[in-house]
């Protein structure tokens, strides 16, 4: 009797590793949880050696962001190359007239290319360019073996490199930095390009600083009990937020009514308004709470990205505690060096609406991207010119009436957030208007039942207090390693029963 091995198809196990424009690496699909399961064998090996550890890490999120958005990772390479040269240029330069130069020289290659493939498309239809026929002269003499990389050249239907508005943010805050003489830049191009690549933050952020970062790079990785735990806890949150509330009231619900608002009465579309506050919020602080946590596990510290946002009693408090990374790199970086509020009241109403009119631009080339901004910069404006004539007073009922207005006032400037064109935001907000039909509620409520309780979920989460949130994560920290792994799965599972047919991206790697 013999006996014969099963045989193993190499073939299919090499194109794991080849880019797949339809499958990008994402945190919530299957292959990246056996990839990291693989990488964390190997982090074992090496992490207590700080050069093998750091040259690890930096090939691994190559590949990460190779599998996440293809050939466009040798841009990547390359701008991360020049701002390493650029910084060391910038702190020997002698006067500030050849500091200037070379920093300008950072602005021109990184917001450059961010311009090219986020706002080329844009402006050129806006001045009345045939962006189609532009394209077809740019790709006419593409030869086959450059065909994927045709899509980069079209700026009729660009390809936007995945994750290029974060770390064009992150690579400007070093070299301005050491122009400001704030910085002292790294000798080690390893160090320095594992700070830009480093892959839980890569894609779709936080924002990390060089100031922040680069200083744990040299520091003996080190995971206490606590770390691991509160890791674990960020993981499972983030992936429930992400996979399970956010994806599933998306594509049952949202999506639905903003492709055509139509089709629906105005509490439909209203209920779809409070949904997407959800929605984004539960996508993008999910993959915030993964990227922190699976940083945590691998010894490495990243800043909260929110802070509970939907709990703010004012606009200003909002932009306090949403995205954070990038509220407070648009105050440093463009605030700031628009002058702040150093030229009087007028000037520092100007500077904030122009801060946020590119905060706005930053999410997408679109004009109701544009009027996001501007809605929200003008708020800023109205919150901090009514207190600075009124003195609110600081109680209970006026934190309540602050929370309820603020909420809503957000939920209203995400509509022009959402909606695919202006005029699709304007017909969400007719049928609120004019064709709300409140009598549809029970028979509403009876349709999108899970819709609905997935909601109710969502927001007792976000409005628990932050004390509560504090216990569940010690209780999880003090559990031992088996509940700890039973945890994942339970989520895991969970993704599993309500996940959609496709795997859904993250809605910020658009941006």
């Amino acid at each position: 009797m013999s006996f014969a091995l099963p045989s193993i198809d190499f073939s299919k196990l090499e194109q794991l590793f080849y880019y797949n424009s339809k499958e990008p690496l994402l945190f919530n699909t299957g292959f990246f949880v056996w990839l990291f399961a693989a990488f964390m064998v190997g982090y074992g090996l090496v992490y207590r050696a700080n050069f093998m550890r750091t040259l690890y890490l930096t090939l691994f999120s190559l590949l990460f962001y190779y599998k996440s958005g293809g050939l466009i990772v040798f841009m990547l390479i390359g701008s991360t190359l020049a701002d390493f040269l650029i910084g060391e240029r910038i702190y020997q330069a002698e006067g500030k007239v050849r500091k200037k130069l070379w920093v300008t020289l950072s602005l021109l290659i990184n917001v450059g290319a961010l311009v090219y493939f986020k706002y080329a498309g844009f402006i050129l239809q806006n001045v009345g360019i045939d962006t189609e026929s532009l394209s077809n002269i740019l790709n006419g003499n593409i030869s086959e073996e450059l065909h994927s990389w045709v899509g980069y050249f079209n700026l009729d239907h660009m390809i936007l490199p995945v994750g290029i508005s974060f770390f064009t943010f992150q690579k400007l805050s070093y070299t301005i930095d050491i122009y400001r003489g704030q910085l002292k830049p790294t000798k080690s191009l390893l160090d320095y390009a594992f700070f830009v690549t480093f892959f839980p933050h890569l894609v779709a952020g936080p924002i990390v600083r060089a100031a922040d970062f680069l200083p744990q790079i040299r520091k003996p990785a080190f995971i206490s009990k606590e770390d691991f735990g509160r890791a674990v806890f960020l993981i499972a949150v983030g992936l429930f937020k992400k996979a399970v509330i956010s994806d599933y009231i998306s594509t049952n619900f949202v999506d639905r009514v903003f492709d055509d608002p139509s089709l629906y009465t105005g509490l439909e579309n209203m209920v779809a308004v409070y949904a997407y506050a959800l929605v984004i919020y539960c996508d993008f602080s999910g993959y915030s709470d993964m990227a922190i946590g699976i940083a945590q596990m691998l010894g490495y510290t990243l800043k909260p990205n929110f802070a509970s946002p939907y709990k703010s009693g004012s606009i200003t408090e909002f932009w306090r505690r949403w995205h954070m990374s990038l509220s407070f790199w648009l105050r440093d970086y463009v605030y700031i060096s628009l002058g702040g509020n150093r030229n009087g009241k007028f000037m520092q109403y100007v500077n904030q609406m122009i801060t946020m009119l590119i905060g706005g631009l930053w999410h997408g080339a679109a004009w109701q991207f544009i009027l996001w901004g501007a809605l929200h910069g003008a708020a800023l404006g109205a919150d901090k010119a009514i207190r600075t004539v009124i003195t609110i007073p600081k109680n209970t009922v006026m934190r309540i009436l602050g929370i309820a207005l603020t909420f809503n006032f957000v939920c209203f400037c995400w509509i022009y957030f959402r909606a695919p064109s202006i005029d699709i935001a304007h017909q969400v907000m007719g049928r609120i208007v004019y064709n709300f039909h409140p009598e549809i509620l029970s028979s509403f409520v009876a349709g999108y039942q899970n819709v609905i309780l997935l909601m109710v979920i969502g927001y007792a989460m976000h409005f628990t207090p932050q004390r509560s949130k504090n216990f569940v994560q010690e209780s999880i920290t003090k559990t031992p390693l088996l509940g700890k792994a039973a945890l994942i799965l339970v989520v895991a599972y969970i993704v599993i029963q309500v996940k959609s047919a496709e795997i859904q991206p993250f809605i910020y790697f658009q941006f």
